[in-house]
């Protein structure tokens, strides 16, 4: 630009003159975003859906005793969710420290037992688990016929989110910025003492929401398990359809079931999200 506003030798009149303010984005809401569009409506309509199906089953009486002879497996579907959960979390935990550890043979190990468990469907894996290995491995051990369906259910559950749970705690682990890593070593932490003190907090503070989302996954995926014997919630509904011949009484008060505790943790893990949003937000 020459001087006097000049380009190319012609001056710049205040039409031409250059746009220099910041650019603004259509998709960005504004303050004056009307309420209806940011409202959650997805609550209300579930909410009406919830409250449709619990007054079918209140006020109709096939729909309430089908509710009454499913209702009794829900402890056992929530018994076989928190233990696989658990169970899982802790294998996960392992197979990531393997898949970031140093040693080769390690990680190999635990990339192989995730492609395994990612390349194979569901179902198919806890036919393998809970009728192949699991027995297999008891009668190695002299446990043979000692151990329930329930808990081959539960095995196999384990074994199955201990792949994809693994994944989630490599991500948040490498997420850790690597000056962190190298503070905790300028300390004189060994490498286990910074990943243990300096990391894993990190890294777990990080993983929360994937693991709520995984927690709910493990929850539905129970239904899976009455393929093996065990009287959970689907399983019952399928033996009273079954007998009854009453499959949309059953199948809406299952689905009812479900919903609900889905819907319930789903509520419950946006809490904790916000939560931890805003504790990061006061930490900076």
């Amino acid at each position: 630009m020459s001087p006097g506003g000049a380009v190319g030798g012609k001056r710049l009149t205040s039409d031409d003159e250059p746009d220099v303010s910041a650019p603004t984005w259509s998709n960005r809401r504004q303050d004056t975003t009307p309420w209806y569009d940011t409202f959650p409506w997805w609550t209300v309509l579930i909410a009406l859906i919830i409250g449709w199906m619990g007054a079918l089953i209140i006020f109709d009486e096939g729909y309430n005793r089908a509710y009454d002879r499913i209702i009794p497996g829900i402890w056992l579907t929530i018994r076989a969710t928190l233990w696989s959960f658990f169970i899982a979390c802790v294998i996960g935990l392992v197979v990531a420290l393997a898949r970031t550890s140093r040693n080769v043979v390690a990680r190999n190990v635990a990339r192989t037992y995730v492609e395994f468990i990612r390349g194979i469907p569901i179902l198919v894996l806890i036919f393998t688990i809970a009728l192949v290995i699991v027995p297999e491995a008891s009668e190695a051990l002299g446990l043979e016929n000692r151990i329930s369906s329930e808990w081959r259910a539960i095995i196999a559950l384990s074994l199955i989110y201990g792949g994809y749970i693994a994944e989630i705690f490599r991500a948040g682990i490498q997420a850790v910025d690597r000056g962190q890593v190298e503070a905790g070593r300028s300390l004189g932490l060994s490498r286990r003492q910074t990943t243990r003190s300096v990391v894993l907090p990190q890294a777990i503070r990080a993983v929360v929401p994937p693991l709520g989302n995984d927690f709910i996954a493990i929850l539905k995926d129970t239904s899976l398990l009455s393929v093996l014997g065990v009287l959970d919630l689907t399983l019952r509904a399928r033996q009273y359809a079954s007998g009854s011949f009453k499959f949309r009484d059953s199948y809406l008060a299952l689905s009812f079931i479900y919903l609900t505790l889905t819907v319930i943790l789903s509520l419950l893990l946006g809490v904790v999200e916000r939560r931890l949003h805003r504790d990061r937000k006061e930490a900076r």
